[in-house]
């Protein structure tokens, strides 16, 4: 399976990455970012391309994949809803409508987040836009979609581009893990998941972390 990754200079984009070239079952995997991931790998090509809203440069380059991992995300705090629309509902459906013109066998999977709005109704801003993502990537064209909702995500050891949040604070994950186990992801369970909904399928298009943790050990 060759895939696509998005977002591998990001701390969930990277672990994705790492668990993709780790895997027997995948030969290739294409990143795509603004800047060097700064990884090298014999399964590993990288694009470098600034605009995630015109990919006309790049579009050649992108259509012989089985699937794409879109890991790439902002944070909502400190944003109106209309940029963050731009930076994340806009900016997905552009590429995901690209890669379904390009080639609609592909899977695409897609991190979303815990608490997303699919009603598109609720208070609060960023889970409408995530959940108006959701639905509007589910009437693409795919093979299959899968939107993936982690909460806590626990980094993989020795990353370049965990938060900091996660390195000073990082202790105190393994106790999360056993007092709210349903809040928390192993970002290596994540990536798996990912893997394995790409390659067996789900049964649902949305996952929560009691998903993404059965659908890792597939």
């Amino acid at each position: 399976m060759k895939v696509i990754v998005t977002g591998a200079t990001g701390m969930v984009g990277e672990g994705v990455m790492h668990q993709c070239l780790q895997h027997n079952d995948i030969s290739e995997v294409l990143v795509i970012n603004r800047k060097p991931c700064g990884v090298q790998h014999s399964k590993l090509k990288e694009i470098i391309h600034s605009n995630f809203f015109d990919l006309s440069a790049v579009e050649n380059q992108l259509n012989s994949y089985d699937a794409c991992f879109f890991c790439l995300g902002v944070s909502s705090v400190g944003m109106k809803e209309e940029e963050y629309t731009k930076l994340t509902y806009t900016l997905t459906m552009n590429f995901a409508q690209t890669l379904a013109r390009l080639n609609n066998a592909m899977t695409f999977c897609y991190i979303s987040g815990t608490s997303t709005d699919s009603t598109e109704q609720g208070k609060l801003m960023w889970a409408r836009v995530k959940g108006k993502t959701e639905n509007d990537l589910m009437k693409l064209p795919f093979k299959g979609v899968y939107n993936f909702r982690p909460a806590i995500i626990q980094p993989l050891k020795g990353a370049k581009n965990t938060l900091k949040l996660y390195k000073y604070l990082g202790w105190l994950l393994p106790v999360i893990k056993t007092l709210m186990p349903n809040y928390i992801s192993r970002l290596d369970e994540l990536g798996d998941a990912m893997i394995n909904a790409a390659i067996k399928g789900y049964e649902k298009n949305i996952l929560e972390v009691k998903d993404i943790a059965v659908l890792a050990k597939r």
